[in-house]
């Protein structure tokens, strides 16, 4: 399985980015699928999961802010990044869990700044 993310860059506060992460198979065939981002000298944390059922679950600290979603058809997750704090800066990566195996994909550096 590969998982590729793209879409991160710099952004001012206040701006908007969109995540993209693209599967290598067929996206409905994963219970779930996630953003993680980590920041420099901190550990991996969940932003973000999407069920194959569809429900979606955020850190509360992207509640309201972010939005997670798929398209089926193109097997590809977003992440829909607005309102970006500095605190989100981090490297964002895309993860796919089947069962007792989970999958990573390559990161994509998020930096918000002026």
């Amino acid at each position: 399985v590969q998982l590729q993310a793209s879409g991160g860059g710099l952004v001012q506060p206040g701006g908007s980015l969109r995540l993209s992460c693209a599967t290598s198979e067929r996206i409905i065939s994963f219970n779930f699928m996630g953003w993680y981002h980590q920041a420099p000298g901190k550990q991996r944390e969940l932003v973000a999961v999407i069920a194959s059922s569809g429900d979606t679950n955020y850190a509360d600290s992207v509640k309201g802010r972010f939005t997670i979603s798929r398209d089926n058809a193109k097997n590809t997750m977003y992440l829909q990044m607005n309102s970006l704090k500095p605190e989100d800066t981090a490297v964002y990566y895309c993860n796919a869990n089947r069962g007792t195996k989970n999958y990573w994909g390559s990161g994509t550096l998020v930096t918000v700044s002026s």
